[in-house]
């Protein structure tokens, strides 16, 4: 097995790291402060191709693999970890149209959302249906050529400031994840009303709303695959977007280890750099140790969504949960090392800690992700070995 990368992901990885040295890092503060959604950098980003990295190239994208993907994630991450975490989302969208749609659907969508003219959100969770997306209660009712949808979401990335919306709704009174289907829905359509603009923690670069849909009208064609599938196609998602949200806790954790390293061999204390106590150089070692084992937990698990190994979606779990832990906890030992300036905004790393925490809530709770692995586990006990 060879875990080099090839030179066209280095040249991706290089391009990456440039955009977010160039157009992220330098106002990723100001926007998190502003509470900002920059969506002229999103169509920059759009231009190179990082709206749609594993879109099929036959639909117009670059149609690169998720380990590919994961690759340049991790870079741009390290420029802002929040407006990264929303060019996820935006793929995975682009992505769930562009592999389910109808044809008639992808002409009127993909060409602007590869492009970041226009932009989406992914509506799936609901305020009684987190951690058991499967008990959604959002409906969408067939009056001959068109759907009516009406329920309400929570938590939406991107809601109100988004162009379209992949909704999650029940078209059957079949329980659980059968009777759930998906639908591409334009975020103007009658009938849509946003909620506040959710005061957060962190992800401050992009809003997070509610969404309610009262009636709203969507064409038949608008429907992602059969009437059913939708939960099918959650999970898809679901599974890359694990990958992705563990790729942006490793490349924010790497920052963070880069700006501590930085910080303790300027910062003197006792006579000397604080790179010379023992104490603070195995502290160092311990975080670069977690972080290589994180990527490549990551970097193997995306080749096997890549694959479609049987285990993949057990392997995406394994590395959400590691990655999102070990990044938060680096970026928390990142802000030890800083000391009292770790605490203040005059240095990233406290926007750092911040970002990441809510890594190992979404896409799927660190608690449910154990859930995944034990039940593939006991299932069978040759897996995952």
């Amino acid at each position: 097995m060879d875990f080099e990368l090839n030179e066209e992901q280095r040249a991706f990885a290089e391009t990456a790291a440039q955009f977010a040295a160039e157009q992220l890092a330098p106002m990723a503060a100001e926007w998190d402060e502003q509470q900002f959604f920059p969506k002229d950098v999103l169509r920059q980003a759009g231009e190179l191709g990082f709206l749609s990295l594993y879109v099929p190239e036959q639909e117009g994208g670059l149609g690169l693999s998720r380990l590919d993907a994961s690759i340049i994630f991790e870079q741009l991450a390290m420029g802002c970890t929040s407006t990264t975490a929303y060019m996820t989302i935006h793929n995975m969208v682009s992505w769930m149209i562009a592999s389910f749609a109808t044809d008639e659907a992808k002409a009127m969508y993909c060409p602007k959302l590869l492009t970041g003219e226009w932009l989406g959100s992914y509506c799936l969770t609901e305020a009684n249906a987190g951690s058991d997306a499967a008990s959604l209660s959002t409906r969408a009712v067939l009056h001959r050529d068109h759907y009516r949808i009406s329920g309400a979401k929570a938590f939406i990335s991107g809601a109100g400031d988004t162009d379209v919306l992949v909704v999650m709704a029940r078209t059957s009174d079949e329980p659980g994840a059968r009777g759930i289907s998906a639908f591409i829905v334009p975020a103007n359509a009658e009938g849509i009303s946003f909620g506040r603009k959710e005061p957060k923690m962190g992800w401050n670069s992009q809003p997070t709303r509610a969404v309610t849909f009262d009636n709203v009208e969507v064409p038949a064609s608008h429907r992602l695959g059969a009437e059913g599938e939708g939960f099918k196609f959650a999970m898809k998602g679901l599974d890359g977007g694990r990958i992705n949200i563990a790729t942006c806790s490793v490349g924010t954790a790497e920052q963070a280890l880069q700006e501590a390293r930085q910080y303790i061999a300027e910062r003197q204390q006792f006579g000397q750099s604080l790179a010379k106590f023992q104490s603070v150089q195995f502290k160092l070692a311990d975080m670069a140790t977690e972080l290589v084992a994180a990527r490549q937990l990551v970097r193997y698990a995306a080749s096997k969504l890549d694959r479609q190994d049987p285990d993949a979606t057990a392997y995406c779990a394994m590395s959400k949960r590691f990655a999102t832990d070990v990044g938060f906890r680096i970026c928390d030992q990142a802000l030890q090392l800083f000391g009292g300036y770790g605490y203040i905004k005059e240095y990233p790393v406290e926007r750092h800690f911040r970002d990441v925490r809510v890594h190992q809530i979404l896409e799927g709770t660190n608690e449910i992700m154990r859930l995944i692995i034990a039940r593939r586990l006991i299932q069978n006990e040759a897996a995952l070995l």
